[in-house]
């Protein structure tokens, strides 16, 4: 009976220790931490736009709340009104297939074809098309009282917030004296923006709002629009009330339609052939609702009061729920800024890359790669969502993947393997991208098996068993048939050809690459662990692999970024790009790392790397590993890392580049490595905030966080 008894109190005490932690947690003041991060602009900035959006649409702003100044912003981070239906194809007058653009590669002994003719003209054409649609400019036309056309510079009193609290972006600025403000929100269930405007300059007319809507662009850069081709598309009115008006815009073989609903008196008139004017008539407010919409619209716009109230209420539930992290009590001078760059990047990926399909690098906000999404990027997109209990944004995607396994098969079959295999850069229907790099790329094949693990850790139960399982097994099927059995050595090998997530290597001379190895190993493991929660036997060839794939390479008593590759600390030209030798260690914890070699690894990366080259979920990926080898210190100083890429802009973005103004894989590895420093890893220390130092600069305090796998 005592031993009953002590075995009770020992329960008991765990759960209460447990509960305390949470509990402890739990303190958090939600809408406190939330606001005092909420961006404010005093003066027009082309890098920090504010953004509204609801995973599957955004709409981005200047300084007007609108689109009014889109060019002032081209140099800096263009205006986009995009969607992840949002897309337009250039006819195809050869009939360009894939086979135009590949190349054979001898893989030992078989000829392999791969899409590597990027620059032939087959190549360029399957690159750019299709391609992510600006869907439309909504801004304002402005009149002075001399009639002239004011520039950004002549708005005065500029005062703009983007409260993330409520989902809404409050603007208010001057023109000739005359204030003017404006309430912006996007519908969480629909695409569509609402808009409120006060000014008495919409009494005489000087104040009207503007429609424009461009051609697709094919051009390689941030633009999603063409406005030189007026004669190449149409945009018509098709219905028109007192209050509402459809226009349907046809380019090409691609249609979509544009619903606008307002309130009071208004003439909505044609000027151009592709520009429109809404006009308010003798009143000083003016409420506007904007749906796209890829099929004719079967009802109206909300109102824009409907739609401010649901943005609310949205807004508010998402930041009431869902993982939270403090650090309003720490003394470390960078500890309120990696708070800032925490709550923002909950906003912007929750509005960018939780949608239906996995998302562009730079989400919806402007393009990159003709708009195309990466599928190697979307761990960084999204595998924090599960951590801060939002599971449900990352398995929206999911669905994509089950539904294009046929694409997937297709291409394994092609190329001689078993499975299926996921490309690298591609529009929503999974025909790759011709690239002299991408198509090499592997270490994407193992993400749905990651993803699919995490939904199962959150809700272990059959449904996600059987929802997944296919989408596991043939991913897994195509890694043990790409694994090369070499008998000399008696050991399975990865590549050639193959290049590994550090690009610099040539995709003919590259072999076993550190961290692709140790996640082959991690996801043909959890395809049998998924095969024994199934009642099945384990995987003979699987299992085979797994027991006989190459050790991760080291050199030196050091890890090393590829087993063909030279010592990276003795050759410069190998230390840049992404320093993914952690990434075995520091994204998967793989088991077969010695620890105080990876740790004696990660000193020299942070000694040695040339950090002009990285890109901006390096610095998690560092946090992470610095964070499992025992090294607080340094995690923290990798996230805050002053340095180019690792920039956080006004509005949350993490700025890399002129060519690439925001990258959005940066603000997910951040939460994917603050929930993993404060929640914990699996076999970590059984500590509270095992991530972060224990030195008394640091006061960590979290709820419904989980631990990395």
């Amino acid at each position: 009976m005592k031993s009953i008894k002590f075995s009770l109190i020992m329960v008991l005490l765990c759960i209460y220790s447990i509960y305390m932690r949470i509990s402890f947690a739990g303190t958090i003041d939600r809408q406190a931490l939330v606001t005092r991060h909420i961006p404010v602009l005093t003066q027009a900035d082309t890098l920090s736009p504010f953004s509204v959006g609801n995973g599957e649409f955004a709409f981005t702003v200047d300084i007007t709340g609108l689109q009014t100044f889109s060019e002032f912003y081209e140099n800096g981070m263009p205006l986009g009104t995009l969607a992840h239906w949002g897309w337009h194809s250039l006819p195809n007058p050869n009939g360009y297939t894939l086979a135009d653009a590949s190349r054979l590669y001898d893989t030992y002994g078989r000829q392999v074809p791969y899409a590597s003719g990027q620059h032939a003209n087959a190549g360029q054409w399957l690159r750019a098309n299709p391609h992510r649609l600006h869907l439309g400019k909504i801004g304002f036309r402005i009149r002075q009282t001399d009639g002239t056309v004011p520039g950004i510079s002549d708005c005065t009193d500029i005062l703009q917030k983007a409260d993330i609290w409520e989902g809404v972006i409050y603007s208010s600025f001057k023109v000739d004296g005359m204030p003017v403000s404006v309430e912006t929100a996007c519908d969480p269930d629909a695409d569509q923006i609402a808009a409120i405007v006060h000014s008495d300059l919409l009494k005489d007319g000087r104040l009207a709002v503007q429609f424009d809507f461009p051609y697709g662009s094919t051009a390689w850069g941030k633009t999603a629009c063409d406005w030189h081709s007026p004669d190449k598309h149409t945009s018509q009115i098709i219905s028109k009330d007192t209050d509402r008006i459809i226009i349907r815009r046809v380019l090409d073989s691609d249609t979509y339609f544009v619903s606008i609903r307002w309130n009071g008196k208004a003439d909505f008139n044609q000027t151009k052939k592709h520009s429109f004017i809404l006009n308010n008539t003798g009143d000083s407010d003016f409420h506007l609702t904007v749906r796209f919409s890829k099929s004719h619209p079967s009802f109206p716009p909300e109102e824009a009061e409907t739609v401010f109230t649901a943005s609310k209420r949205h807004w508010q539930n998402f930041w009431e729920t869902g993982g939270a992290l403090d650090l309003s009590g720490s003394t470390h001078p960078g500890a309120n800024e990696l708070e800032r760059r925490v709550v923002l990047s909950q906003y912007l990926t929750a509005i960018q890359c939780a949608g239906s399909t996995p998302p562009q690098e730079t989400g919806l906000t402007c393009n990159s790669w003709y708009g195309k999404f990466h599928l190697e990027m979307h761990w960084w997109h999204a595998v924090h969502f599960p951590l801060w209990e939002r599971a449900g944004l990352l398995e929206k995607s999911m669905d994509w993947y089950i539904s294009v396994m046929g694409a997937a098969k297709n291409k394994a079959k092609r190329q001689g393997y078993k499975g299926i295999r996921w490309p690298k850069m591609i529009a929503p229907d999974a025909r790759e991208g011709p690239s002299t790099v991408g198509v090499f790329l592997i270490w994407q094949q193992p993400h749905p098996i990651y993803y699919a693990e995490l939904l199962y850790r959150q809700s272990p139960d059959k449904i996600i068993l059987q929802k997944y399982r296919d989408l596991i097994f043939a991913t897994a099927d195509f890694m043990a048939s790409y694994a090369h059995w070499d008998s000399l050595s008696n050991r399975y090998v990865l590549g050639p050809p193959l290049i590994p997530a550090q690009e610099l290597h040539k995709a003919t001379e590259t072999m076993n690459p550190t961290f692709e190895l140790a996640y082959w190993r991690y996801g043909l493991e959890t395809a049998q662990a998924w095969r024994e929660r199934l009642g099945m036997d384990r995987h003979e060839k699987w299992d085979h692999v797994i027991n006989h794939l190459s050790a991760l390479p080291m050199d030196d008593g050091i890890y090393k970024n590829a087993e063909h590759a030279p010592n990276p600390f003795l050759t410069a030209s190998e230390r840049r790009d992404h320093p993914t030798l952690l990434a075995a260690y520091g994204m998967l914890g793989d088991d077969s790392v010695d620890k105080k070699i990876m740790e004696k690894t990660l000193e020299k990366v942070l000694q040695t790397w040339n950090w002009e080259s990285t890109w901006g979920w390096d610095y998690p990926l560092i946090a992470m590993t610095a964070a499992r080898v025992g090294r607080p210190d340094l995690a923290v100083e990798a996230l805050l890392m002053d340095v180019p890429k690792n920039t956080c802009l006004t509005n949350g973005h993490n700025y890399q580049a002129p060519r690439l103004p925001l990258y959005l894989p940066g603000n997910g590895g951040l939460l994917t490595a603050v929930a993993m420093m404060a929640a914990g890893w699996d076999n970590g220390p059984d500590i509270d905030a095992p991530g972060f130092p224990k030195d008394g600069k640091w006061q960590v305090r979290w709820e419904n966080l989980h631990r990395l796998p």
